[in-house]
C-alpha cells in the first residue's frame, strides 16, 4: 500500500511539474507574440514602429503589477487553480485581441493578457520549487521551457503571421491555452491539502541585518535585471531585421530572433548543472559579469558579430533568471515562498512596461546603438548588485559547508 501511495505521489508530482513547465513556455509565448506582429502590423497599417510598439505599454505594465495579487492569492487560496485561472484567462485574453476591431480594443486586449500571464512566475515557480527533488536541475529545466517560449513566440508568430495574418497568430495559442486550462483543472491534484505542511523556516537562515541588505539589494537586481532582460527580449526581432539587413524577410527574421533565444535554453540547462557543483550567489555574480559583458559586446557590434553577441548576451541573461531563482529559493521559507516571487516579479515584469516604453525613446532618438548603449549601462548596476550579495552571504555560505561533514 505504502508503495502504491509513494508511486501515486511521484505521478502526481510529475504531472505538476510538466504542467507548470509548459506553462512557463506558454507564459513567455503569449507575451511576446505582439513584439513580432508588430513588425508586420508597420506594412498592414502604415503606422511606424515606435507608435504601435506603444500600444503593448499597458500589457507589459500589467504583467508585472499583477503578480503581487497573484502569489498572495495563490498562498491564501490555491496555487493549482490560479495556474487553471492563467491558462484560461490567457486564451480568452488572446481571443479577444485576434477579434480587436480597432487599435483601442487590439490595447485593451493586451493589458488583459498582461494581468492573467502575470499569475505564472509568483505562482508557478513556486509550485515546481516546492515539487522538485532535485531543485537546481528541475529550476534549469524549467527555465529551458520559459526560454523555448520566448524562442519560439518569434519563429511561430512570424510564420503565422505570414500564412493566416496575424490575428491568426493570436488565435491559434488563445485555442490550446484554453484546452490546457481545463486539463489542468481535471489532471493535476488540488494543493489546498498541503498548505499545513509547508515549511515556515528558509534552508539558510540569514541575520537581520544581512537579510535587511539582500533585500534591498534585489530590489536593485529586480530593477536592473527586469529592465536588461526585457529590452533584449522586446527588442531582440526589431534589432535583427534593422541591423542584419532590412532585404530579410519577416519569416527569416523570426527564425533568427529563435536561434539566438535558443541560446538561452542552452544556457540554462548548463547553469542547472553547474548549480549543483559550486556555490549559487558565487555563480549569480558570474552570471551578472558575463551578461554584461555580452550586451556591450552588443552594443558595438556590426554584421554576423552581432549574431554572436546576442547569443552570448542572450544566453547569460536566461542563465541568471535561474540562478536568481534558486538563490531566493534558498533563503526563503515555504510557507511564503509565493509572495517572495510576487515581489520578486513585480518588480522584474512592472520593469518591463519601462522598457518598452525606454525603447521606443530611445529608438526614436538614436537607434539600437542608444538602446543597447543605455542597457548596457543598466547590465553593470546588475552586476554591482550580484557582486555584494555574493559578498554578504559568503561567510555565512562557507560556514554551512565546513559544518556539513560533521552533521
Amino acid at each position: 500500500m505504502n508503495a502504491e501511495v509513494a508511486q501515486a505521489n511521484e505521478r502526481n508530482r510529475k504531472i505538476t511539474i510538466g504542467f507548470n513547465n509548459f506553462a512557463h513556455a506558454v507564459d513567455h509565448y503569449v507575451m511576446l507574440i505582439f513584439p513580432t506582429v508588430v513588425i508586420g502590423l508597420e506594412a498592414v497599417y502604415g503606422r511606424p514602429y515606435d507608435e504601435l510598439l506603444a500600444l503593448g505599454t499597458a500589457s507589459f505594465f500589467a504583467f508585472g503589477l499583477f503578480s503581487l495579487p497573484a502569489g498572495w492569492l495563490a498562498d491564501r487560496w490555491s496555487r493549482g487553480y490560479m495556474m487553471v485561472v492563467f491558462y484560461i484567462g490567457c486564451g480568452l485574453s488572446l481571443a479577444a485581441a485576434a477579434f480587436s476591431p480597432n487599435f483601442t480594443t487590439l490595447a485593451l486586449s493586451l493589458f488583459a493578457l498582461g494581468v492573467f500571464a502575470a499569475i505564472y512566475h509568483p505562482v508557478g515557480t513556486t509550485i515546481v520549487v516546492a515539487a522538485a527533488v532535485n531543485r537546481g536541475r528541475t529550476l534549469a529545466f524549467n527555465g529551458v521551457c520559459g526560454n523555448i517560449g520566448v524562442a519560439l513566440a518569434a519563429g511561430i508568430t512570424a510564420a503565422l503571421t505570414y500564412w493566416v495574418g496575424w490575428r491568426g497568430a493570436f488565435l491559434i495559442p488563445a485555442v490550446i491555452c484554453v484546452i490546457t486550462g481545463v486539463a489542468y483543472l481535471l489532471m493535476v491534484p488540488d494543493d489546498r491539502l498541503q498548505k499545513a505542511g509547508r515549511s515556515a523556516a528558509p534552508e539558510v537562515r540569514l541575520s537581520m541585518g544581512i537579510m535587511v541588505a539582500v533585500f534591498a539589494l534585489f530590489i536593485v537586481i529586480g530593477v536592473t535585471a527586469g529592465l536588461v532582460f526585457n529590452t533584449l527580449t522586446i527588442a531582440l526581432p526589431k534589432v535583427v531585421d534593422e541591423r542584419i539587413g532590412n532585404s530579410i524577410s519577416l519569416v527569416a527574421v523570426g527564425g533568427i530572433a529563435t536561434a539566438i533565444f535558443l541560446c538561452g535554453a542552452i544556457a540554462q540547462f548548463t547553469v542547472g548543472r553547474v548549480l549543483e557543483k559550486y556555490p549559487a550567489h558565487l555563480v549569480f555574480a558570474f552570471t551578472g559579469l558575463m551578461q554584461f559583458i555580452g550586451v556591450v559586446w552588443a552594443a558595438y557590434a556590426t554584421g554576423t558579430a552581432l549574431l554572436a553577441a546576442l547569443a552570448f548576451a542572450m544566453a547569460f541573461i536566461y542563465a541568471q533568471v535561474t540562478v536568481n531563482d534558486f538563490v531566493i529559493a534558498r533563503y526563503t521559507a515555504d510557507a511564503w515562498r509565493g509572495r517572495v516571487y510576487a515581489v520578486r516579479y513585480f518588480i522584474t515584469y512592472l520593469i518591463s512596461g519601462a522598457a518598452i516604453s525606454m525603447i521606443w525613446l530611445l529608438h526614436g532618438r538614436g537607434g539600437f546603438d542608444l538602446v543597447l548603449t543605455v542597457t548596457a549601462v543598466i547590465a553593470l548596476g546588475f552586476l554591482f548588485g550580484t557582486a555584494a550579495v555574493a559578498l554578504l552571504v559568503n561567510g555565512i555560505e562557507r560556514d554551512m559547508r565546513t559544518a556539513q561533514p560533521a552533521e
